[in-house]
């Protein structure tokens, strides 16, 4: 009967095969050529796995010559299938990616941020995030957050459109974002407020330091950001050999408060070491002799007490953390932070960038919304 099989795969009659195969692995399960050409059954029936498995335990486990070298043979042409494959995989991705992005907005740079997933479903989502971003396992489970945005990489929008629509569809939370959306946002460094019933009044200074004021209702004030910048200064340490040496060392923190006006896509940005305390009635009677510090505790309870329907970011420290040392990313924002600093820092862009990103994901998505009704 096995020479009926041979016969049956010469001709390619695989119908035949399977079923004198079916009666043959009934009546001498164990034999090794009925295993072969088992394995040959499910090799042409495009079931490579079982294909695989089988050849590689005929090797493991016969001494047959013959039958050692077909199984090899089977192995290699699985692996010229599984490299066509790829190959076909990564022409059709990199089609899809020239598709996606050969509109003009498409074409703009972008930035794509995970957003936290359950601990309890990152090993599944870590072997979807690795297949889809071709890397390796371990990669995917570390960068796979659990608590906060992590910014994960920078490209056209239309590549990170197509990268992060699957990785939502494979149940991996994520959001794109375009680079001048956050470049264009309004910023609008507050002197001091004071509230007018249901309305707004502040004294503001522009991008272009021109001092003005602005009165809008406390419903168009969406969100609230808040965030600690650290201040660094030389200090002069002892090291381990008993040597004076130089070291950069945080000072002390600087407290930063972002008000978002959504619909108008502008922040107002309150900074405690400019705020003007002193002229500021609404909040505390005896600013001149408190401390900054006491001052801005005031304040913010004041604006919790007056804005209450605000929703409230406060993870900036911890975003920061993962996107300091991404500075081709950091380099196309402006920070909008006039804190006096002898050099730059990284840290004052990092706060601007968590600021945007919250307001431009808002943005799009009331946008989506009233696009929807």
């Amino acid at each position: 009967m096995l020479d009926q099989v041979i016969a049956a795969f010469e001709c390619k009659d695989y119908q035949t095969a399977a079923k004198l195969l079916q009666q043959l692995l009934v009546e001498s399960p164990e034999n090794p050529w009925v295993q072969l050409y088992f394995g040959r059954l499910k090799e042409v029936s495009d079931q490579l796995e079982e294909a695989e498995k089988i050849y590689r335990q005929l090797l493991r486990l016969t001494t047959h010559s013959k039958i050692i070298s077909q199984a090899r043979k089977g192995l290699q042409r699985l692996e010229e299938v599984k490299q066509e494959e790829k190959q076909k995989a990564i022409l059709a991705k990199r089609f899809a990616i020239a598709k996606a992005t050969i509109l003009p907005d498409n074409n703009e740079m972008g930035i794509l941020v995970l957003e936290p997933i359950n601990n309890e479903l990152k090993p599944s989502a870590a072997t979807n995030f690795a297949r889809i971003m071709e890397i390796d396992a371990y990669t995917a489970r570390v960068t796979l957050p659990s608590q906060n945005w992590r910014v994960y990489r920078m490209g056209k929008v239309g590549e990170l459109e197509f990268y992060g629509t699957q990785l939502q569809q494979a149940g991996i939370p994520c959001f794109w974002i375009k680079i001048p959306q956050i470049q264009q946002i309004q910023v609008f460094q507050v002197k001091h407020l004071s509230v007018d019933k249901s309305q707004i009044k502040i004294a503001c200074q522009n991008e272009a330091n021109q001092v003005g004021s602005m009165r809008f209702d406390k419903s168009e004030i969406t969100d609230k950001v808040v965030g600690l910048l650290p201040i660094f200064e030389q200090v002069v340490d002892v090291n381990t050999r008993g040597k004076l040496e130089r070291k950069t060392k945080t000072q002390d923190y600087a407290h930063f408060c972002d008000l978002h006006l959504q619909k108008r896509r502008s922040i107002l940005r309150i900074f405690d070491q400019r705020y003007e305390f002193q002229q500021d009635l609404e909040t505390n009677s005896q600013a001149n002799q408190n401390t900054i510090r006491l001052n801005w505790n005031n304040l913010m309870n004041w604006i919790e007490q007056e804005l209450p329907q605000l929703n409230v970011w406060s993870d900036f420290n911890p975003f920061a953390q993962t996107v300091i040392d991404q500075t081709e990313i950091l380099n196309q924002i402006p920070s909008h932070i006039n804190l006096f600093r002898k050099e730059n820092s990284y840290w004052d862009t990092a706060f601007h960038l968590y600021s945007g990103i919250i307001l431009a994901k808002n943005t799009a998505v009331q946008t989506s919304k009233k696009g929807n009704n």
